[in-house]
């Protein structure tokens, strides 16, 4: 069965041949034009990935990342004609997956697209239950697919513990930005790293005693990050 893209952008015109671009390549292609209509098609249609431009009528890009981000896991690729590194980084945020920068390449954002579908196929299988690993002052429940504080649940993006539980399970390996990208994100072409670099931001705001000094989760100059 084809999976179900929703393609969310006020510009009729992009939105309309990135639509046809997909059903090229045999995806099945909703379409909204606005924030609200955004959410229902995505109610309604339950797509199996969403494309969503920052810059919406009715409502903006990130309300609508977080009301998807509520209610389901699903792949979400920002697109954004900002060049404001805020912007990028509070859909990053809100739940977004990864961003493409307006203009892009349909061939990039065709490969990101398979490669965020491909990832979600993916998935590791529920892991057998153990006790969470301790790290930091979190516990990494792997198998519940949670983060703990003091037995607490400790909200954090789907995306951003699956970066922590790849490293938890290769805990003490140096990974280059473009390795975790490969292996968190299924990108195995040039990505952008900041998005990395952006995820291993809030994860030492979780796990660092002193996120500015980072004892848990280091940077490798000239490679890469090691969980210790």
């Amino acid at each position: 069965m084809a999976k179900t893209i929703l393609v969310v952008d006020d510009e009729a015109t992009l939105r309309e041949t990135l639509a046809w671009n997909l059903q090229q390549e045999g995806y099945r292609v909703v379409e909204a034009a606005d924030g609200r209509q955004a959410l229902e098609r995505f109610r309604a249609d339950k797509p199996d990935l969403v494309l969503l431009d920052l810059m919406l009528p009715e409502l903006s890009g990130v309300e609508v990342c977080r009301r998807m981000r509520a209610e389901s896991d699903v792949p979400i690729l920002m697109l954004t004609a900002r060049d404001s590194e805020v912007d990028k980084v509070v859909g990053l945020e809100v739940g977004a997956d990864d961003y493409v920068t307006k203009p892009f390449s349909l061939r990039e954002l065709q490969a990101r697209v398979r490669a965020l579908l491909r990832r979600a196929e993916a998935r590791p299988a529920a892991e057998a239950p153990g006790p969470p690993v301790q790290v930091g002052s979190v516990a990494v429940d792997l198998a519940g697919r949670r983060l703990l504080r003091q037995g607490q649940p400790v909200a954090i993006t789907p995306r951003a513990f699956e970066l922590l539980a790849f490293l938890v399970r290769h805990r003490g390996q140096v990974f280059t930005r473009e390795q975790l990208l490969e292996q968190v994100w299924g990108y195995d072409f040039p990505g952008e790293t900041r998005t990395v670099d952006v995820h291993v931001h809030w994860l030492r705001q979780l796990i660092e005693d002193d996120p500015a000094r980072p004892a848990l989760l280091e940077t490798i100059r000239g490679l890469g990050y090691v969980l210790r």
